[in-house]
């Protein structure tokens, strides 16, 4: 059947519920009755079902696969076309048992709407709770409950009230609040496309109607811009980011901010391949290319959007997480979190619930989480990330888990978690959308002073001469000609912070973290160490990254000895050092990522990564 090209809307709905519960001769009925299945359909049904001596069925219609119909069950997501009045409807058929409970999981999170059937005959099971909770914890809220089968309960009213008490409270517990729980019978078509007199005591909507009443999400391309982006490409002089649009539009001009580094600038032009003349604009689910009109340091990852819509940045997410792997999902363990066009790696912070998918029994054990379980947890990663939530971005509020290069788990972003350095991100994220510019930009400063601003950090006890390593590092950049300097905290106490006198050290970070941004402003290379705050190390560290971010910061720990587990940093020195030694390894790591050109004189072309 041709479809409408006055069709204005699409909504995906996943159809769900146990196993024999008949979910496919719902939809095969729903089909038929409503003249939208393609010219010679049932016939050909029909006739297989003669030359197999079986007694046609409406779910024959769906299950399309011959190992379907041998075994009498949906075991993959089967997608249909539905056309009714002004919407089409793309219906996601989900298996219900529980030896495909992937195939369900990964068609449920494609849908807004569902439809859930119970078999009326034998009520309320496990399977339809599981259904139930998968639901809501992928973020499906819209939901309409069938009760199927009533012709083999006599459409007793009180049969169906029974379920449907039941099944009402079970789902308020998971905040979902069933649209309509509506009696019917898919095989004798029973309150399918039309009310019908076999029960007489049911006041509400058919199945068809009902679906009306599912309200459809904001258009993608209505949403607000959201472009993460996929690489950085260099032809000629010209950077081109390129990436998809997942959501709303862009257009040149469009003043944007990248997430979660700050740093903005505006479309200059849009690159699309074979296109003549070049586009001016761009929408959801277009590929493109971005020049912009000032050189700003950017990488995969980095989500792009308009300034008054930026997206979430934390080092923690809470979220619901389907677990596939065969291996338990351990708190404190290393896994690579893939979320939109970034990688980044994270450990489980904390474990909140654990829920056995197969029986929907909650586990006492809150240490790690079981292959089947779907846990309500906490993330954290070690850099800050740019997400959303799911409930308001599909793409950049999912994401899945890697263990061992394997995808092992999913899941969906329900809530911020905010970390220590929150109240600090967001002043850095007023103060950068404030930030008054000057004429002369970081790759200008970068190309004269052969190498980009960035900050190294000596961590480590006072014992282990971390100043006297700081001042050599110096006086070697300078000698060579970089711009150089040598921040010492202790003499921002004596100013800066000389009105500090009960001592706040949350205060003397804040303050000692802006003077280093200020200072990076200027594409000074800031040497600088933390002897002089009483305050844990790693708690500073955060902090400088945090407000000087998006400029590098090379963090050096220096230890007594090489006993005991050392901190995550870029480079570590343990016990007595060789400091020539130590100088050349924090040059050397500092070529490595982009920040030192060679030195002015040299023969080489100043050249590094912006």
């Amino acid at each position: 059947m041709a479809i409408d090209t006055a069709i204005q809307e699409r909504m995906n709905i996943v159809i769900v519920g146990h196993v024999d519960h008949g979910k496919s001769t719902l939809l095969g009925r729903l089909y038929a009755d409503t003249g939208t299945l393609p010219e010679g359909k049932i016939e050909k049904i029909q006739a297989i079902c003669r030359q197999q001596g079986k007694e046609f069925e409406y779910a024959f219609l769906f299950d399309a696969f011959l190992e379907e119909q041998q075994q009498g069950i949906t075991i993959d997501t089967a997608r249909t076309f539905f056309t009714w009045g002004d919407r089409q409807y793309i219906i996601i058929d989900a298996p219900g048992h529980k030896e495909f409970l992937k195939n369900m999981v990964s068609g449920a999170a494609r849908a807004e709407a569902a439809l859930l059937i119970i078999d009326a005959l034998e009520g309320v099971r496990d399977q339809s709770k599981r259904h139930g909770l998968l639901l809501s914890m992928l973020g499906v809220k819209q939901v309409t409950v069938v009760v199927n089968k009533m012709d083999l309960v006599n459409y007793r009213e009180d049969t169906f009230q029974a379920i449907e008490k039941e099944y009402r409270e079970f789902l308020t517990q998971l905040n979902v609040v069933p649209q309509y729980i509506i009696p019917a019978s898919a095989k004798q078509g029973i309150n399918i496309t039309q009310v019908s007199p076999e029960t007489p005591w049911y006041t509400g909507p058919s199945v068809l109607d009902s679906l009306a009443h599912f309200h459809l999400e904001t258009a993608e391309s209505e949403q607000a811009l959201r472009f993460p982006l996929q690489d950085v490409y260099k032809f000629d002089a010209r950077r081109i980011l390129v990436g998809r649009l997942t959501a709303g539009k862009l257009k040149i001009g469009d003043r944007l901010v990248f997430s979660p580094t700050n740093k903005s600038a505006s479309v200059q032009s849009i690159e699309a391949f074979n296109v003549d003349p070049p586009p001016t604009q761009a929408m959801a689910g277009q590929s493109v290319g971005i020049t912009l009109d000032e050189q700003i340091f950017v990488e995969r990852g980095h989500i792009a959007t308009h300034e008054e819509t930026r997206p979430l940045v934390s080092t923690q997410i809470r979220a619901n997480l389907f677990w596939l792997g065969n291996q338990p999902l351990e708190i404190g363990r290393t896994y690579t979190l893939r979320l939109a066009t970034r990688e980044a790696p994270c450990e489980i912070a904390a474990i909140h619930r654990i829920v056995d998918a197969n029986n929907l029994d909650d586990r006492h054990t809150q240490s790690m989480v079981q292959r089947n379980e779907v846990a309500d947890i906490t993330l954290r990663t070690k850099s800050p990330l740019a997400f959303d939530l799911y409930a308001n971005f599909e793409t950049t509020g999912r994401f899945v888990l890697v263990d061992n290069y394997d995808v092992a788990g999913g899941g969906i972003i329900t809530e911020l978690v905010a970390d220590e350095q929150e109240d600090f991100r967001t002043e850095a994220r007023e103060r950068d959308s404030a930030w008054v510019k000057g004429d002369v930009g970081a790759e200008d400063r970068s190309l004269h002073y052969g190498h980009r601003a960035a900050v190294v950090l000596l961590t480590g006890p006072d014992i282990t001469a971390k100043s006297f390593l700081a001042r050599k590092l110096e006086t070697v950049l300078v000698a060579e000609g970089r711009h150089a300097y040598l921040l010492a905290a202790e003499n921002l106490h004596r100013g800066l912070d000389a009105d500090l006198h009960d001592l706040k050290p949350e205060e003397m970070v804040r303050r000692f973290g802006e003077v280093v941004r200020l200072l990076t402003d200027t594409g000074s290379l800031v040497i600088t160490t933390t002897n002089a705050f009483p305050q844990a190390t790693k708690g500073i560290v955060k902090t400088v990254q945090t407000l000087a971010n998006p400029i590098p910061v090379i963090t050096v720990h220096m230890a007594k000895n090489q006993d005991g587990p050392q901190p995550d940093r870029d480079l570590i020195f343990a016990g007595p050092e060789d400091f020539e030694v130590c100088t050349h390894q924090i040059l050397e790591t500092l070529k490595k990522k982009g920040i030192l050109a060679e030195p002015q004189g040299s023969q080489a072309a100043v050249q590094f990564s912006i």
